[in-house]
């Protein structure tokens, strides 16, 4: 398959879906190996970019997603009537810091750092589909874990897990990473701010 041929077909699979689509998935529909399905992803995101279109192309760890030009983004939401979610309150970000950074996790490693009950903040971050659930550990109660979405990404403008802000060295004595983590939530605070901003918010 030609080039321009691969573009244009991957165009029409990302457009159609609206969803994020795993490159490994691509490749095994279009018959190509992942590398040239994502080169091909990236050409047509820089083409996108370069042309100023209403459309880009995002790219979200191993997936690509087809969504409308940031700039844009107060005409859409005026048309589609849609209002976008709160920010997150501090409780919320503080849990989200601690996923980010060491998952996946159990709820009770998230309150032995943090040291409140979070199960109403777990509950609140499944529903925004910023965490998922990721298997159980295979102790006494089966606990259950969780990690980031790719809609994590999106809402702090990352391309990958990453791209986070490094944290720096810490010890296991909770105090200290609770210390450490609450740089890192100011700098995902800052983050979800400077998306909003830049969608119009």
């Amino acid at each position: 398959m030609e080039q321009e041929e691969l573009e244009l077909v991957l165009e029409a699979i990302l457009f159609a879906s609206g969803d994020p689509v795993p490159v490994e998935r691509m490749s095994q529909i279009v018959g190509q190996r992942p590398k040239a399905v994502s080169q091909a992803c990236q050409s047509l995101a820089d083409r996108y970019s370069y042309e100023r279109r209403g459309i880009r192309l995002l790219q979200l760890e191993d997936c690509w997603q087809m969504c409308s030009a940031p700039e844009h983004a107060e005409l859409v939401r005026r048309v589609l009537e849609h209002r976008r979610p709160p920010r997150l309150s501090q409780p919320a970000l503080e849990v989200l810091a601690v996923i980010a950074y060491f998952q996946p996790v159990t709820r009770a490693y998230i309150e032995q750092i943090r040291g409140v009950d979070s199960s109403y903040t777990v509950g609140l971050l499944l529903e925004r589909e910023l965490i998922c659930e990721a298997g159980r550990l295979a102790l006494p109660g089966r606990p259950m874990q969780f990690c980031t979405t790719p809609n994590f990404l999106r809402t702090f403008g990352l391309s990958s897990l990453e791209d986070l802000p490094d944290l720096p060295a810490t010890t296991q004595e909770n105090a200290q990473v609770a210390t450490e983590l609450e740089r890192a939530i100011e700098r995902l605070q800052e983050a979800e701010q400077a998306v909003q901003q830049e969608e119009g918010a």
